[in-house]
């Protein structure tokens, strides 16, 4: 796992340590020392702590004037144990959602088990994003879908479909936005 980054081809746009509006703004990183482990397997040190022991994040990009943030995810996404949705939700998301976030695209490749609590944050969440906002599973593996869907906490994302296998490294930040906005539409339509 230490050698998982988070996507770094959109830096030269947009860094979160360096945006003021940013959770993890002024936050300083090593090349070489890894200290955070997921089930004592290292992970590059260049993934954000949220205060987890199983899930580690990298917001990619934020756009306060589209109103949309791309992170990507690694590890286990815990809730029965480490309450990992109550940890992003207040410490990131409300953060995000203050400066006017609304609409997530949550890249899940990296996310290889999911383990459910209840949805209240989940439903709080979705209900703060308003009519216009949206959470997206960007290509979850099937298995994780699957235990959302289980635990009854697919009405709160949009997934499925196109979102599963989507080849976003290859477009800007904007570009997958839009994309994924146009999925969205063609949904909701």
């Amino acid at each position: 796992m230490h050698s998982i980054e988070p996507f770094y081809n959109w830096q030269h746009l947009y860094v979160a340590s360096e945006d003021p509006e940013s959770p993890f703004y002024g936050r300083e990183y090593s090349e070489f020392e890894f200290t955070n482990t997921i089930y004592n397997f290292y992970i590059h040190p260049q993934w954000d702590d949220i205060g987890s022991e199983t899930l580690y994040i990298k917001i990619l990009f934020t756009d306060y004037d589209e109103k949309y943030a791309i992170i990507e995810l690694i590890g286990e996404w815990n809730d029965a144990i480490t309450n990992d949705i109550m940890i992003l939700k207040r410490d990131i998301i409300d953060e995000l959602n203050f400066h006017g976030i609304n609409k997530y695209i949550l890249v899940g490749e990296n996310v290889l088990n999911f383990h459910q609590s209840d949805d209240s944050y989940y439903e709080e969440w979705f209900d703060e994003n308003g009519d216009d906002g949206w959470i997206v599973l960007l290509n979850f593996r099937d298995h994780v879908l699957k235990e959302f869907k289980q635990a009854g906490l697919d009405y709160f994302f949009i997934s499925g479909g196109e979102l599963d296998d989507f080849d976003w490294r290859k477009f800007s930040p904007g570009q997958v936005f839009g994309n994924v906005s146009k999925i969205i539409n063609k949904r909701l339509n």
